[in-house]
């Protein structure tokens, strides 16, 4: 049978862009389709969308030729604080403070708005050989037999490939297809995210305070500025993204403290309802799910495009492995290989992301209580507060080869 491509990619976002690099480099054909137009989000204005880039996902970034476009535009994370306690009355004494220089490989991560990675993907895909770009046209169907995959666009075109890999989201289309179920629940929370300016410089430090109704992550951003991703409940979170600017300021206000000086919008605001949303199989005949298309997880942790680069170097290392052995790296037997990988790594993450929002996200005094003292406890054990540093610059586990 002859295929049009090696690997169909449906998705364009920003895991999409960087397995279509990292196969090309690895030598495979690719095809990738994006629904939006090339330009979508290339804007040159900033809407206050941004992500925190762990160290490991910084070192795939480097290896497919992304990582020195966007790292003038890049904050380093050199310290990360996370407290516990009440909106208007500042955090408990109990809190873990997580020091960059505690690890040899410097910073933890990096914070980088989406308009600059979209805009380096957009312009590495459009140099790279062996990868042609489907835009504005989506994937309809797809039919999986022996020989590969055969998939009609909604344009009316068909393709060919050898394996389909779905990175289109939580809703995968392609899983859905591929009859593949999924296992999840709602968390009552929303997520208000917005970026502001501030007095007085972060110094690179990214906070994470935990109120009784959710998280409050604020991401240090080149500049005065940082990035705010505010849990609160849906039916609160609803009322709070109604009001004028000033008003959201200042519910913001006495969450956020004074510890910046005075604060100020600098770009638009969001919402995202939180859930957790994992496929109950990552592979099926000729196809593999990467990125929310896996697994869409809750937040708080700021592992959300992190766990999708890892499904991306991890997937590109079991076909590149399987192709130089000649096999058939599209075969069930070696997609397995990357299911069997991925599946324990994301079991933990959902379970630690799912546990300390249930953990942190009330207000039972013998559970503050608790927490509190476990975070004083990891805190002041140095070799245990290592460790923490290490899981959140993305070091631990079986790391594949682009991560190293």
């Amino acid at each position: 049978m002859t295929h049009d491509f090696d690997i169909l990619i449906a998705g364009g976002g920003l895991n999409g862009p960087a397995l279509a690099l990292s196969l090309a480099q690895a030598g495979f054909s690719v095809g990738i389709v994006d629904a939006r137009p090339q330009t979508a989000r290339a804007s040159d204005n900033f809407d206050g969308r941004g992500y925190a880039l762990a160290l490991a996902s910084k070192r795939l970034l480097n290896a497919i030729g992304v990582w020195d476009s966007v790292a003038a535009d890049t904050q380093p994370m050199l310290d990360i604080k996370v407290s516990d306690g009440r909106a208007g009355e500042g955090p408990s004494p109990f809190f873990l403070h997580f020091d960059h220089n505690e690890i040899e490989e410097g910073p933890m991560g990096f914070m980088c708005e989406d308009r600059f990675l979209y805009r380096a993907f957009q312009a590495a895909l459009a140099k790279a050989d062996g990868i042609t770009q489907i835009n504005e046209d989506s994937v309809v169907d797809q039919e999986s037999t022996a020989a590969g995959v055969q998939v009609a666009l909604a344009s009316g075109k068909t393709l060919t490939a050898k394996l389909l890999v779905g990175c289109d989201g939580k809703q995968s289309g392609v899983a859905a297809r591929a009859g593949i179920k999924r296992t999840g629940w709602g968390y009552g929370q929303t997520a208000l995210v917005c970026a502001i300016s501030h007095e007085l410089p972060h110094s690179g430090v990214a906070h994470q305070f935990f109120m009784p109704p959710g998280p409050l992550a604020i991401l240090p951003l080149p500049g005065n500025r940082s990035s705010i991703v505010w849990s609160e409940t849906a039916e609160n979170a609803a009322a709070i993204h109604a009001l004028s600017d000033d008003d959201y300021l200042a519910v913001l206000r006495p969450r956020f403290g004074d510890f910046l000086g005075e604060i100020s919008l600098a770009g638009a605001r969001f919402t995202y309802p939180l859930g957790l949303s994992v496929a109950n199989d990552f592979v099926a005949p000729r196809l593999a799910l990467v990125g929310d298309a896996a697994h869409g997880l809750h937040p708080i942790a700021g592992q959300g495009l992190n766990a999708g680069l890892r499904d991306v170097a991890a997937l590109v290392e079991v076909l590149s492995d399987a192709k130089s052995r000649g096999e058939d790296f599209a075969a069930i037997d070696v997609l397995e290989r990357y299911q069997q990988w991925r599946r324990f790594d994301t079991s933990t993450l959902v379970a630690a992301t799912d546990l300390t929002n249930k953990l942190f996200s009330n207000d039972n005094p013998l559970l503050r209580m608790g927490r509190d003292i476990g975070m004083g406890v990891v805190n002041a054990i140095p070799g245990l507060r290592r460790t923490f540093i290490r899981e959140a610059a993305g070091l631990t586990g079986d790391l594949p080869r682009l991560m190293r």
